[in-house]
């Protein structure tokens, strides 16, 4: 598959018109579709979302990426993990279809889950843009039941433009015409831009600041919207960005006009792993035992603004950055917010993946911020070092998804 087309990322919708039509157009028989786009929080509000779902008593598809340990992370059919045989099935069915034609990776994988979620029942469909929204291949559904802005911010300027404005016309390219919207908080140069496109296009917002608000207040999580005030506890997915990531799913739940179990299922039952997640098992936690490991897959200056605003409010403790950045991201970005949370940062190399940064230049941006940074050749052997010398550390793994897949891998 990877070698039907020369680019890795090639955004038109050519190729999944063309694809689809040959498979019958499975895209037109798929449950209610909830679209989500955004730079930051996608897959977050997707999760919680899906565990809303299910504690209503409903089921849903859900397509997301990229994946961490298992290409089946992607699609999910009915709530359960596409089964081995499913995967090959329908991906040899879209590869047979295709005949040779040009299409990407991820456009021919799209098409498959679309196949797979159209031949099974359940209640909604939950799909994640891959890249941008205008012309992603997620972007084929005529008239879903809902769409959703996660919080906008700089990231992929070679696909998607260099300012926010074009960043946001992108992202808002999943508005349909009479189709609600709910909107996650906004820089006002990006919201200035979703306002204009829904005007347009006659799609309601449903807007965070204007239409509902989430807040902490006493240890709980407080939401409120035009329906009346829900308070829950805080999310299960640790960051203060989670609260508004979690007000995102409400809103969308609260429009499906689904109860107050849906609600407190969404912030107490998601998983999502690779932000902010322990490792409590596995040959990392034994190669430092007294340590306390973490694992986030967060990659550009919005994330890294979270992630450091989250350290900030956790229980003081000497803490170790392990990092790993792909070169196509604003690495000094990502990391000046973290110089003040962290005592050294220590650079690895992704393995396995062409586009990583070396190791050395990951150390060099980090120095440029004022961290004390070093080297090492594998996330196992940084993860010993930092233990010998500070046993009881706060150790995070952090600046890219695909690091953090190769962490879970290898950490089994």
């Amino acid at each position: 598959m990877m070698s039907l087309h020369p680019k890795i990322i090639d955004l038109t919708l050519d190729r999944v018109w063309r694809l689809l039509a040959k498979l019958g157009d499975p895209q037109k028989a798929l449950p209610p579709v909830i679209h989500i786009a955004g730079t930051n929080g996608k897959g977050s509000t997707q999760a919680m979302i899906r565990a809303g779902l299910q504690g209503a008593g409903l089921t849903a598809h859900a397509y997301t990426s990229p994946h961490l340990a298992r290409f089946h992370e992607r699609i999910r059919v009915a709530g359960e993990l596409i089964s081995e045989p499913d995967l090959s099935a329908v991906l040899d069915e879209c590869y047979s279809a295709s005949l040779g034609e040009s299409i990407t990776y991820f456009e021919i994988t799209t098409c498959a889950a679309f196949l797979a979620f159209a031949r099974t029942p359940a209640d909604y469909t939950l799909l994640e843009v891959g890249l941008g929204g205008r012309l992603d291949a997620t972007n084929v559904i005529d008239r879903p039941a809902l769409t959703i802005l996660t919080p906008i911010s700089i990231d992929h300027e070679q696909f998607l433009g260099d300012t926010l404005a074009k960043i946001a016309f992108e992202k808002a390219g999943i508005l349909k015409r009479g189709v609600p919207c709910v909107v996650g908080p906004q820089p006002d140069e990006a919201l200035e831009v979703i306002e204009a496109q829904a005007d347009r296009l006659g799609a309601p917002l449903i807007a965070h600041g204007q239409h509902w608000h989430v807040s902490e207040e006493r240890g709980r999580m407080v939401y409120q919207d035009e329906r009346g005030l829900l308070d829950l506890p805080l999310p299960n997915l640790p960051g203060a960005h989670q609260i508004q990531n979690a007000g995102a799913a409400l809103a969308a739940l609260r429009h499906l006009r689904l109860g107050e179990e849906a609600c407190e299922a969404a912030v107490t039952q998601a998983y999502w792993p690779a932000r902010m997640q322990r490792l409590k098992t596995g040959p990392l936690v034994e190669a430092a035992p007294q340590a306390e490991l973490w694992l986030d897959g967060g990659h550009n200056p919005a994330a890294g603004l979270a992630l450091g605003a989250h350290l900030a409010s956790l229980p003081r403790r000497a803490t170790h950055l392990i990092c790993g950045m792909l070169n196509t991201k604003d690495v000094t970005g990502y990391l000046r917010p973290l110089a003040a949370q962290a005592e050294t940062l220590t650079a690895v190399s992704i393995p396995g993946e062409a586009n990583t940064l070396s190791a050395e230049d990951t150390a060099t941006s980090a120095r440029a911020v004022g961290m004390r940074a070093e080297t090492a050749d594998r996330v196992q052997a940084a993860v010993e070092k930092i233990a010998r010398t500070d046993p009881r550390a706060r150790i995070l793994i952090c600046g890219s998804l695909y690091l953090a897949g190769g962490v879970l891998r290898e950490n089994g």
